[in-house]
């Protein structure tokens, strides 16, 4: 049976097989955060976490309860239930962003170094959300997951 990734014994001899040709292999270097201009006020950057399996657990372990909640509660038809279900989103982004948030450049809030809870508590909403939404996009989350 052959399989289409090669182990290094045949890799070894595909390449004896073409003429001896070897790549150099070289280590792969990985960053884990992202840093990302912001399209909401310019000049600021901020940095982000990357996903990795151990982080993703972790992440979803946190918001899985409030989710569940929120599904709830949104199905109901009484405008406290939807309010309470407001409430918990904001509180699922607040999640994310303290998650995944490392720092925020181009930006004082108060004369201080914005912080994912300064930028939660004083912070420019607009901006939050856009962290919040990169957060989301690097964590790889489907349409339906966003909407939590």
């Amino acid at each position: 049976m052959r399989f289409l990734w090669l182990s290094p014994k045949n890799a070894d001899n595909d390449h004896k097989e073409n003429g001896g040709a070897q790549k150099a292999r070289r280590a792969l270097s990985y960053a884990s955060t992202v840093t990302l201009p912001s399209t909401f006020h310019g000049g600021v950057r901020f940095t982000i976490r990357r996903i990795s399996l151990g982080m993703k657990m972790e992440l979803m372990q946190q918001i899985r309860e409030v989710s569940r909640k929120i599904e709830f509660l949104a199905s109901g038809d009484e405008l406290q239930e939807r309010i309470e279900a407001n409430l918990l989103a904001h509180q699922i982004d607040a999640t994310y962003l303290r998650w995944g948030l490392s720092k925020v450049e181009g930006l004082k809030i108060d004369g201080d170094e914005p912080t994912a809870d300064l930028l939660i508590e004083k912070g420019p909403e607009g901006l939050t959300k856009e962290i919040v939404i990169a957060i989301k996009s690097e964590c790889g989350l489907s349409e339906e997951e966003r909407k939590n």
